[in-house]
């Protein structure tokens, strides 16, 4: 048993099914994200978790303990929202203290676990000042130091770091994993940044609909998308339909446009079942623009270059094979190709990963 456990959820709000029949299981000190787009249920799986709305059916187990009718505030939970929610008639120490204050800890023990709690956000200088003094990053900093404070069973954290620019949202999130890993609470995240699940987890939920699409570590979510939705939602990929002409112990043979027969490992195609209506996913950065054919070990088709879309170290193509357009994304050393170059896609077969069509 996880440390939260969620036994055929479903939040019905009138008519509209916002989750539907969700089990999951998070582990004990994992760092577990609910990926998915806006309306997908992640936020209402979580709040659910928190308490903040109740299940229309279905059981929510922490520690062991159905809570369905306990309160948040007897959850023991540790809550970031995306806005912060700081008090700001309050200094920093007063902000982060505010739950242990509640919990009739004694003043001295809440001035030294308010000071450990700045310490260990890097931020211990700054405990008389107030919210409008602080920098985005140090309020979020802020917010996640009056979360953990009271030593929480579970921390939530609801799209933390949405508010903050590029730069300062990849540091953060980089200190936020940091965190975790030091004080080992186990930690449910929401986000609709793949690049933020895939840095951070130790496992991902993907959601799409109100409903489940994966559960898996970021490399197995990532590298072996069990539909069609979790491939294009996780990263830029490339579907081709086709037909699996045999599948074995050692994996399928699928025909497809563009490459033709193309063999896919058994590990990259769990969810083929056998013969029939299949789709061959090939990952944008696995397909390879080359100026000649490779030499054996690797499928190759001629195509031209059609857009070139330069990102500095990398480049997006979008290149033209008969009548199939792909994508694929390279590094770079010095120029890309032009637009109506001819170049050679070369993939290999474990690059691939094989779904029902």
């Amino acid at each position: 048993m996880g440390a939260v456990n969620l036994n055929n959820i479903v939040k019905r709000f009138g008519t509209f099914t916002a989750v539907e029949q969700t089990s999951l299981s998070i582990p004990e000190r994992s760092f577990t994200t609910l990926l998915g787009p806006s309306g997908c249920g992640k936020t209402t799986t979580l709040r659910m978790i928190a308490g903040l709305l109740d299940p229309s059916e279905g059981e929510i187990v922490i520690g062991g303990k159905r809570v369905n009718d306990v309160p948040i505030y007897k959850r023991n939970l540790g809550l970031v929202f995306q806005n912060y929610a700081l008090f700001p008639h309050k200094s920093v120490a007063d902000n982060v203290a505010f739950g242990l204050r509640y919990r009739d800890v004694p003043r001295a023990d809440i001035a030294r676990r308010v000071q450990e709690a700045l310490e260990l956000v890097q931020l211990p200088q700054l405990g008389d000042r107030y919210p409008k003094a602080l920098s985005g990053g140090q309020q979020q900093r802020i917010a996640l130091a009056r979360a953990i404070v009271i030593e929480p069973d579970v921390l939530l954290l609801d799209e933390p770091l949405s508010a903050l620019d590029a730069n300062l949202r990849e540091d953060m999130r980089v200190e936020l994993k940091r965190i975790q890993e030091r004080i080992g609470v186990t930690t449910v995240f929401v986000t609709h940044d793949q690049s933020e699940a895939l840095a951070m987890s130790d496992q991902i939920v993907v959601m799409s609909n109100g409903r489940v699409e994966q559960v898996g570590a970021p490399e197995e979510v990532y590298n072996t998308p069990a539909s069609e939705f979790v491939a294009k939602f996780l990263g830029a990929s490339n579907i081709l339909d086709g037909q699996c002409l045999s599948r074995g112990p050692e994996g399928a043979m699928l025909e497809v446009p563009v490459f033709g027969k193309v063999s896919v490992p058994s590990t990259k195609a769990p969810h083929l079942a056998g013969e029939g209506a299949a789709k061959l996913v090939v990952r944008a950065e696995k397909l390879l623009l080359r100026d000649s054919p490779p030499e054996g070990g690797a499928f190759s088709a001629p195509a031209s270059v059609e857009t070139v879309d330069y990102q500095g170290q990398s480049v997006r193509y979008f290149v033209r094979s008969g009548d199939t357009q792909l994508q694929a994304i390279n590094m770079i050393d010095e120029s890309p190709f032009p637009v109506g170059a001819q170049v050679h896609l070369t993939l290999r077969p474990q690059d691939c990963a094989a779904l029902p069509g």
